[in-house]
């Protein structure tokens, strides 16, 4: 069986062909390495930010219609066909506030202080920051205050100051930009290109905020605030 394949295709002027050659090539690699492709648990989304959205036939594979979804979770990120991300903060938020009760339950214990802060990182900190560099930056203010009120009243609890989410996010994007940056043979390295003079990167275009909050444009612009 093959687990957690994607697939990626644009759809250009209404051309759905490279889309779905993508489809059958994996379809068909899938049978010439004898492996079996779960059609029912497949999934396709189709992310179009107009007003007015095409409607596209549906993608089928060996005979069988895949199911279209307006959301899906992947590695555990919930992504929507509109790239919000109101649904996967919700289910952050949803599942580390149920870690808290354990929290509260350790203080009660008299655990101490450096105990508590280990439960944290373990149990609710994971949670909150899976994947962030991906969502994070595009997130809206009120998805990030629910999730910072998370990490506030773990602080209540233990009595001691933890890192923000945001102070998280900013190393982590940091961290990732400069293996990123680093790397040649990494598939996104071409967006990390330096000005002639060898001190910062070349600035990414982007003509809406959704562009210009995503990774690759907020890492660039992380690395340019960089002392040299």
């Amino acid at each position: 069986m093959t687990d957690d394949t994607t697939v990626v295709g644009l759809i250009n002027n209404r051309d759905e062909t490279n889309y779905r050659s993508e489809v059958s090539h994996l379809a068909g690699w899938c049978s010439d390495n004898n492996l079996s492709l779960n059609v029912e648990k497949t999934k396709e989304i189709v992310v179009d930010f107009r007003r007015v959205h095409t409607q596209h036939a549906p993608l089928t594979i060996n005979g069988a219609t895949v199911e279209r979804v307006s959301i899906t979770k992947f590695l555990g990120v919930h992504i929507t066909e509109d790239l919000s991300w109101t649904d996967n903060t919700a289910a952050l938020a949803k599942k580390a506030q149920q870690h808290l009760y354990f929290l509260h339950k350790l203080r009660r214990a008299r655990a101490p202080a450096p105990i508590m802060c280990t439960f944290y990182r373990g149990t609710i900190e994971s949670i909150l920051t899976s994947c962030i560099t991906v969502w994070y930056g595009a997130c809206n203010a009120s998805c990030r205050k629910t999730l910072q009120r998370i990490v506030r009243a773990a602080e209540k609890i233990i009595g001691v100051s933890l890192p923000s989410l945001q102070d998280i996010y900013g190393t982590r994007l940091t961290r990732k930009a400069l293996c990123i940056a680093g790397d040649p043979t990494h598939p996104s390295h071409s967006f990390f290109s330096l000005l002639p003079s060898g001190r910062r990167l070349r600035s990414l275009q982007a003509r809406t905020s959704r562009l210009k909050d995503s990774f690759i444009h907020q890492a660039v612009r992380k690395l340019n605030s960089l002392p040299n």
